[in-house]
């Protein structure tokens, strides 16, 4: 399985009174991480929305183990957790300056037809996002 990290500033707006990463902000991390990744992969989701089509989150799951301060270095590693050709579930890990994993999550995902949202088949649909997928999770990128 390949996973992709990403540098992540932590920006003094991001934290709260207590001088940590608001909890929300793992949220905009992870999709920064799942940007990367895919485009790690030689696909855009820009390309994908041009055809009328976008991949909303359907389920998050996010713990929190130990907080992330203003001022630390850290990054987000990404990797597709699973992957059934309709859904993708993307796994995250933000790994603080001393190598400890600081929050971890999932998202999970569907692609729709923006219009109606309906949803369609990723491995029909974009028969490339598919086989980059599979290949990634073989660990053969």
């Amino acid at each position: 399985m390949n996973k992709v990290r990403t540098p992540i500033e932590v920006r003094y707006q991001e934290t709260d009174q207590m001088g940590v990463v608001y909890h929300a902000n793992y949220l905009v991390w992870f999709e920064i991480g799942r940007t990367k990744y895919i485009e790690s992969l030689g696909l855009s989701y820009a390309k994908m929305e041009a055809e009328n089509v976008v991949s909303p989150v359907i389920d998050v799951q996010i713990s929190y183990k130990k907080p992330v301060k203003y001022g630390e270095s850290t990054f987000v590693e990404t990797w597709v957790e699973e992957y059934d050709g309709l859904r993708t579930t993307y796994g995250y890990h933000v790994i603080n300056e001393r190598g400890e994993i600081a929050v971890s999550g999932t998202t999970k995902h569907v692609i729709v037809r923006k219009d109606t949202f309906r949803p369609l088949s990723l491995r029909r649909s974009f028969p490339e996002w598919h086989q980059a997928y599979l290949t990634s999770m073989e660990g053969e990128l």
